[in-house]
């Protein structure tokens, strides 16, 4: 509770607000070497690497397809590129942050299953990632397209974003794009600005086009990582 703005428990209205409580400024520094593109979240690598034809590993022997995970026209532009994948814990900081600068274009909710996504489910449930429900956000980049992937999980209350507030698919929780990239004010967030928010423990993937982003070679499956810390160096 130390890195919080409000430390006092009694302070907030509900157990969603303490949980997706905000950080000191400066709690989280934003790596601002030349090149840098930054890690969205607190949490682990669960999986990390190239996107090899179409497929992104998901745990050993396990992958599942970028056409898949984010059922968007453009998914091709993805294969061949970089992903990277975090899970958040229950004890995590729960603010989604931006790896690069953007504008976003266009968001995807993809209705699906509530399975949890810690490492024993990742390992154990063919196409966990792809299979769950989630929102895809798409954003234009100086690196190309970037998406990032906000996926739900088992008990997890909402998934929220800057823009928009809670994500509200409706009672026939149907397929649903939303275009921003003609919007009258469009949506452009900065390297570390805040995204989104889950109410719970889940999972953040961020890919890139090949050869956008060269990952961070020191980062591994399972390494602990913080929002703003070095991801990879634009290429």
């Amino acid at each position: 509770m130390s890195e919080a703005v409000i430390q006092d428990p009694a302070e907030f209205d509900n157990f969603n607000s303490f949980f997706t409580r905000a950080l000191v400024p400066g709690t989280r520094p934003i790596d601002d070497s030349d090149g840098a593109v930054v890690c969205p979240a607190d949490g682990a690598i669960s999986g990390l690497g190239r996107i090899d034809q179409d497929r992104i590993l998901q745990a050993k022997g396990k992958h599942y397809t970028v056409t898949q995970l984010l059922t968007d026209r453009e998914s091709h532009r993805f294969v061949g590129g970089s992903f990277a994948t975090v899970y958040l814990s229950p004890r995590d900081y729960h603010r989604v942050h931006m790896p690069l600068a953007g504008k976003l274009l266009r968001t995807i909710y993809v209705p699906g299953k509530l399975f949890s996504v810690n490492r024993l489910t990742a390992d154990s449930v063919h196409g966990l990632f792809a299979r769950n429900e989630r929102l895809v956000c798409v954003f234009e980049t100086a690196q190309g397209l970037m998406a990032v992937v906000l996926v739900g999980a088992m008990i997890v209350a909402g998934i929220e974003t800057v823009w928009s507030g809670q994500v509200c698919p409706g009672p026939a929780k149907a397929r649903q794009l939303v275009n921003y990239s003609g919007a009258a004010s469009p949506v452009e967030l900065a390297k570390g600005a805040e995204l989104g928010r889950f109410c719970l423990g889940s999972t953040a993937i961020v890919l890139f086009e090949p050869n956008a982003v060269q990952l961070d070679p020191f980062l591994q499956s399972h390494s602990s990582v913080r929002m703003g810390q070095l991801l990879g160096y634009s290429t």
